[in-house]
């Protein structure tokens, strides 16, 4: 119940600071441009609160907090005096439609740059693009446990959410990949990735697990809970001991105690088992037993530890952060990378090889928030500024009733030299309309079949 209301609350809060700073950019450029402001809404329906500036603006919050308007002195909105005309809208310069209808996506625009700087300055917390075990494709292509990604095709990479992203473009592109690694000795490797063996129809979503990547801070660390009475770990081990070794073998995870077990089992005899007791190293001789364990028919080698009650959240161990200087340029370069990003995945989803699945509604939209809240301020700032530049695009494509078709209609004026006519604009709104509509149903869509499955 409180993820909802959490995912409700957090949601709101974005969209209303988002939506604010977009319909600001509208106010703020028609005020320049001489056009009168007759409402200016976060929210639509019945206003909750309101009140009047000198100029006869009325600002208002509104009971639906799900969007925003400006509304102008319009012709096509009412009647208008003539004393009045010369601050009405439709009368004004098409250059001057064209700077208030952008101003719009425009401070979207900035504000992602603006946030992206705040992160950089706070330092956004992640993790490495670590390997923390592999199979299939990666292990056919040489990668191992302990290689760190350093790049993929010569761009850098910090996190490994840099490396999923790579991977997934080009798992959609069916093109394989250039990895650059350094792997746990510390050498560098340059490896490729063959993604253009995927299986067709593959989930787009899940590109690195499909290529066999499970990633170091995923895995469940090798710490020891709880013994099995009578068994070789209860007269050696101890609670919180943390295993760092088994015959020999580096213990990355819980799951590599397993099959080194079984190994020493089959040759017969002891084994040193190395773990790290509050700070000091000890090496521990150990021998397993061979267990029949009836409950799930089976017999197999043991020492007698119990896997990890519950998983706990591996710490951060890589960030993102820079100067407030060096911080600036860091903000456009990541604002372009995000841009570049968001086109290219319409541009896949247009052509086909990238699945209408990826685009998300407002439930996913509640669930990011709330998730990236509780992850801390960089990571919502993050959020953030990926939805305030995902805003900007969006309502910059031609689409009637969205402010990029608005952007086409004044480019055709201003080509043609006369203003489309009424029909020709009913007609777009119609079809804008129905566009819409269809991509909200789509997206509601994916959201409800996210929660289902």
């Amino acid at each position: 119940m409180s993820d909802i209301v959490g995912s409700i609350w957090w949601m709101i809060v974005a969209l209303g600071l988002l939506v604010t700073f977009h319909e600001f950019g509208h106010y703020w450029v028609a005020r320049r441009c001489g056009v009168k402001v007759l409402r200016f809404s976060v929210g639509f329906g019945k206003p909750l609160w309101s009140r009047r500036d000198r100029h006869g603006t009325e600002f208002a919050i509104a009971a639906i907090p799900l969007g925003g308007y400006v509304k102008m002195l319009d012709e096509a909105e009412g009647n208008v005096t003539a004393s009045e005309r010369a601050q009405a809208f439709n009368l004004k310069p098409v250059q001057q439609r064209i700077a208030i209808v952008a101003a719009g996506p425009l401070a979207n625009l900035i504000l992602c740059v603006a946030l992206l700087w705040a992160m950089f300055v706070i330092g956004r917390h992640d993790y490495s693009a670590t390997v923390g075990k592999v199979q299939g494709l990666a292990a056919q292509a040489g990668f191992a446990p302990g290689d760190r990604i350093e790049s993929i095709d010569g761009g850098n990479v910090n996190t490994w959410g840099d490396a999923l992203q790579a991977m997934t473009k080009a798992g959609m592109d069916q093109r394989d990949l250039e990895v650059q690694v350094t792997d746990s000795q510390g050498s560098q490797h340059t490896r490729q990735l063959p993604l253009s063996r995927l299986e067709p129809g593959f989930d787009q979503e899940n590109v690195a697990g499909l290529a066999g990547f499970a990633w170091q801070h995923q895995l469940l660390p090798a710490v020891v809970q709880q013994t099995k009475p009578d068994f070789p770990a209860a007269a050696v081990l101890q609670p919180g001991d943390l295993i760092t070794a088994l015959d020999g073998e580096p213990v990355r995870s819980f799951s590599d105690i397993s099959p080194l077990v079984q190994q020493v089992g089959k040759r017969g005899g002891s084994t040193m088992i190395e773990v790290d007791r509050s700070g000091e190293r000890l090496a521990l001789d150990i021998t397993p037993v061979w267990f029949n364990d009836s409950a799930n028919d089976r017999a197999y080698w043991s020492l007698g530890i119990l896997p990890p009650a519950s998983a706990q959240a591996a710490s951060y161990d890589a960030i993102q952060r820079y100067g407030p200087l060096a911080a600036i340029p860091a903000a456009f370069r990541e604002t372009a990378r995000l841009g570049s990003e968001s086109l290219g995945m319409i541009r896949r989803m247009l052509t086909g090889h990238a699945s209408v699945k990826n685009i998300s509604g407002p439930i996913t939209i509640a669930q990011v928030a709330n998730a990236t809240a509780k992850r801390g301020l960089d990571w919502f700032l993050y959020f953030l500024a990926l939805l305030s530049l995902s805003l900007a695009i969006i309502n910059l494509l031609p689409i009637p009733v969205l402010d990029g078709g608005h952007l086409l209609y004044y480019l055709i004026e201003l080509v043609k030299g006369s203003p489309l006519s009424e029909k020709a604009m009913a007609a777009g709104q119609f079809v804008g309309l129905a566009m819409l509509a269809s991509l909200m149903g789509l997206a509601f869509y994916n959201d409800i079949l996210r929660l289902v499955t």
